[in-house]
């Protein structure tokens, strides 16, 4: 079940690979559901809160008519930073699941564990390496077209 809903995050990322963004997509689940869909926006929006995981928060508790967001679950191509790893507390997911660590900002144990070191009052759990080939690929793809873009 996890590979099947991180393939749709993952199209979430080849949506924001299309448009020159960051390839990170995002899903959040309620009772085996997807109930939102969101990718990087932050070049085409010139907003640094534009990551997939914040817009995938604002589209469900838009469709839930909450900000408690407790019986969802998170599908995420790429581990958050501590901005969004941040709003998934105070969304109070359930789950987060990740594809790929980031190992220079992320924020959910690689840089630091935002969902677990510390002592908030909402606890997030987190399960990482799902489909983390296809989700580190999206990614070193789209690097190397931009620095290619670059010379």
């Amino acid at each position: 079940m996890e590979e099947k809903f991180m393939k749709e995050a993952l199209k979430e990322a080849y949506k924001a690979y299309e448009k020159e963004e960051v390839p990170v997509g995002a899903i959040i689940v309620k009772d085996g559901k997807i109930i939102a869909r969101a990718h990087n926006l932050k070049e085409s929006k010139n907003l640094c809160t534009c990551h997939a995981e914040i817009l995938a928060v604002q589209k469900a508790s838009k469709k839930l008519k909450a900000w408690r967001l407790e019986d969802c679950e998170m599908y995420v191509t790429l581990e958050p930073c501590s901005m969004c790893a941040g709003a998934l507390i105070q969304a109070r997911i359930k789950k987060v699941y990740i594809g790929t660590m980031d190992y220079k900002t992320g924020a959910c144990g690689s840089v630091f564990n935002l969902l677990e070191d510390y002592t908030f009052n909402h606890k997030v759990e987190c399960e990482t390496g799902i489909l983390k080939e296809e989700c580190e690929k999206v990614l070193q793809e789209f690097f190397k077209e931009l620095r290619k873009k670059k010379k």
